[in-house]
Order: C-alpha cells, then sequence, then structure tokens
C-alpha cells in the first residue's frame, strides 16, 4: 500500500531514495536500542569493579537522564541548521563511541561524568533519529513511527543477547563494549548515508525552539504518563510479584518479559494499526487498556493474572509515544527537530520521575496502592488523545476524516 497520486488512480510509485531512507532508518532505530543494551548488562560489572553500594549506584545512574535532558532542547535547533540525516550520523557516532566511557571510569566520579556524557550522546541522538523517522513517514506517507520503535526494541534485544554471548566467551567488560562500539558504528556509518538530504529532513521554515504551546504541552504530558506507567513496570513489576504476591523469582521475571514481549509485538503492528483506527483512537484505548491492565493485575491476586495484565500493559503503550513524537514533529510553523526535542525532554522528565515517585508512595501506602496510581496515568491519556490528531484536524483546516472524528 503506498501512497496515491490523486482518488481514484493507482499509488504513484514512490522515489527509490525514499524507500532506501525507510530501510536506512529502521536500521538507525535498531543500532540506537542496540547501543542501549550494549551496557545495561555490564553494570553490574562496573558496581563490583567500583565497589559501589546500591545508592551509589543508582545516583550515579541517574546522570545519564540528566545528561540527555541537557542536549535534548539543543538538538532541535542544531537538527534545524543541519538537518536531521547530518545529526543521525555525527550524533550516532558519538554515542557510539562514548559506549566504553562508564567501562573505562576508575572512581565514582569520574563514572558520574561518563555516564553524563554517554546520557547527553544518547538524549542527542534519540532526538536526531526520531526527527528523521518524521521526515521519512512524511515522504513514505504512511505510518511509519510505531515499527521503527518496534525496531529498536528488537535492537535492544539483540545487543543484549550479543553482550551475553561475549560474556560467556570470556571477554572483559572493555572488550564487550568495543566490539559492538565498533560494528554499530561502522553499520550506522554506512546506513546513514540512505538517509533523506537535509532539505527533506526539515519542514519548511519554522522555528528552531519549541514554545510550550497548547499542543505540545499536550502531547508532552501524554509522552509523561506513558514513561512514568513504563518506568513503574519496568522497576516494580517484579518486586510486586515477588514480595506481594510470593511469586518465584522466575516468575518474578517473567513479568517484565511479558510486558517488553508485548510492547514489541504492537510497535511492529502499531502502524498498520494506526492506519486503520486513527491515532487518537489508537492512543485513547492505548490509555484505557492500560488501566484495565494495571487493574486486573492489581486486583486479580492471582501470578497468572497478574502477568496478564502485564502484558496487557505493554500492548496498551506500545504506540502512544511513537504516535507523540509523530505528532510532534509534524507541529506547524516549527522544525520536526524541534517538536521532537521538546517533547522528548518532557518524556526524560518522565523517566527521571517516576522510578522514585512510585518508591515514595510505595512507603506511605503499599506498592499495591502506589502501583494503583498509575491507573490514572492511563486515564489521563485517554482524556488527552485528542492532542495526537493531524494539526489539520486540530486547526479545523479541513473536515476530519474517518481517522481524525475517533
Amino acid at each position: 500500500m503506498e501512497p496515491a497520486d490523486r482518488p481514484g488512480r493507482r499509488p504513484a510509485p514512490l522515489p527509490t531514495a525514499v524507500r532506501r531512507a525507510r530501510w536506512a532508518i529502521l536500521a538507525a532505530f535498531f543500532i540506537h536500542g542496540a547501543v542501549f543494551a550494549s551496557w545495561v548488562p555490564l553494570i553490574p560489572a562496573v558496581q563490583q569493579a567500583l565497589g559501589l553500594s546500591a545508592s551509589a549506584l543508582g545516583l550515579a545512574l541517574l546522570a545519564t537522564a540528566v545528561g540527555s535532558l541537557l542536549t535534548m532542547p539543543l538538538t532541535g535547533r542544531l537538527i534545524a541548521r543541519r538537518g536531521s540525516r547530518w545529526a543521525v550520523r555525527v550524533l550516532g557516532l558519538a554515542y557510539c563511541a562514548t559506549l566504553a566511557l562508564p567501562v573505562l571510569a576508575p572512581s565514582l566520579p569520574t563514572l558520574v561524568l561518563a555516564l553524563l556524557v554517554f546520557g547527553a550522546a544518547q538524549g542527542a541522538s534519540d532526538v536526531a533519529i526520531n526527527a528523521q523517522g518524521v521526515a521519512v513517514e512524511a515522504r513514505w506517507g504512511r505510518p511509519l513511527l510505531s515499527s521503527l520503535h518496534g525496531l529498536w526494541s528488537l535492537g535492544a534485544a539483540g545487543g543484549a543477547a550479543a553482550s551475553g554471548l561475549l560474556a560467556t566467551a570470556g571477554l572483559a567488560p572493555l572488550p564487550r563494549v568495543l566490539v559492538p562500539a565498533l560494528l554499530l558504528g561502522g553499520a550506522l556509518a554506512l546506513v546513514a548515508r540512505s538517509l533523506l538530504e537535509h532539505r527533506a529532513a526539515l519542514a519548511a521554515p519554522g522555528r528552531a525552539l519549541a514554545r510550550p504551546t497548547r499542543a505540545l504541552l499536550a502531547l508532552g504530558l501524554i509522552g509523561i504518563c506513558a514513561y512514568l506507567a513504563e518506568g513503574a513496570i519496568g522497576d516494580w513489576s517484579a518486586v510486586y510479584l515477588r514480595r506481594g504476591l510470593g511469586a518465584s523469582a522466575g516468575l518474578a521475571a517473567a513479568g517484565y518479559a511479558a510486558f517488553t514481549l508485548c510492547m514489541t509485538l504492537g510497535r511492529l503492528a502499531g502502524d498498520y494499526a494506526t492506519a486503520r483506527l486513527g491515532p487518537v483512537r489508537l492512543v485513547r484505548g492505548g490509555g484505557e487498556l492500560l488501566a484495565l491492565g494495571l487493574g486486573l493485575a492489581l486486583l486479580s491476586g492471582q501470578t497468572g493474572a497478574t502477568l496478564s495484565g502485564f502484558a496487557l500493559i505493554g500492548l496498551a503503550l506500545a504506540n502512544v509515544v511513537p504516535l507523540v513524537f509523530s505528532a510532534a514533529g509534524k507541529t506547524p510553523h516549527l522544525a520536526p527537530g524541534a517538536g521532537v526535542a521538546a517533547v522528548g525532554t518532557a518524556i526524560y522528565v518522565g523517566i527521571l520521575l517516576g522510578p522514585p515517585l512510585i518508591g515514595v508512595t510505595a512507603d506511605h501506602l503499599t506498592l499495591r496502592g502506589a502501583l494503583g496510581l498509575v491507573v490514572l496515568l492511563g486515564v489521563a491519556i485517554a482524556l488527552l488523545a485528542p492532542a495526537v490528531a493531524p494539526a489539520a484536524a486540530r486547526a479545523g483546516e479541513t473536515p476530519p476524516g474517518p481517522d481524525q472524528r475517533r
């Protein structure tokens, strides 16, 4: 299925450059996820090498999100000037190059600095690939962002598996990051050549920095709610199953596995679902399904039903953030990179706040009560869903089509 030139005519064939750009940005998302997952399995080794307590390690890891928050707003301006193709290549290579820094850190202060730099490169390259993804989606003529984020999830799974294989082969931590850094960096340099050019990657002249318009604020709130919910499940699902329901260690781990698997599958099918249902209906349904799935997980008191609830949450959240990025990149009178950067910054606020908020609330209530508050996030997502409608539909410029009346 391809975009048509005019109603009643056969779809016009897409230019070869657009087809190549689609495959290239799919590869770029996969590489980005693989880089991230190449670092995560090494966290215990770094903790042991530096003799860090759990609290010291936790504070150090916050530097990654802080670094991302510092660079994301600036990346929007950079993309407006140089284009997202350039940004994907340069910032992505910087992300690969900084992968080894945390492993090389000889002390806690240098680890914090290394993670700050690593996080800065991560956040900047995240904005770049999403801005390029929005540009390719516009030229492709149909939804694309969900499958891109699905490829990120597959890349993360592949990166983690490759890191495990390297560990099994007896490689020390430093070679375990140098090997993927070199391979992934080389692959990115190759695929970046097929991304859209500077002028194709940017929309008509628009501001390079995003003001907090009502539309962007609503999109940012949806993103924050989605990542607060995702962080809550990622950090606390195993704890809830293990301590709250007495599940075995294996079943406790299966909770997050079910969530991640269903999220990945939901994203891979998300472009088709967006085309069929429309972005508003899909996001609204995601918020409602989040509330239903978490309600099932918390009220059942049974391990099997709880695992099913976590799986439903994965499906619920699968396409919310991709559709938020897609809508932000199409904000009128604003360069795509600036809209993506503004929403991405808000999302990282959710990443920072989620785990400690659940922990503090659990201390005053119970963990079940704290997770119960996440149900309200699903309600908020459902209420704010109209913000992901195409800009023309929000502004009332054209009568809404079947995908916008939902």
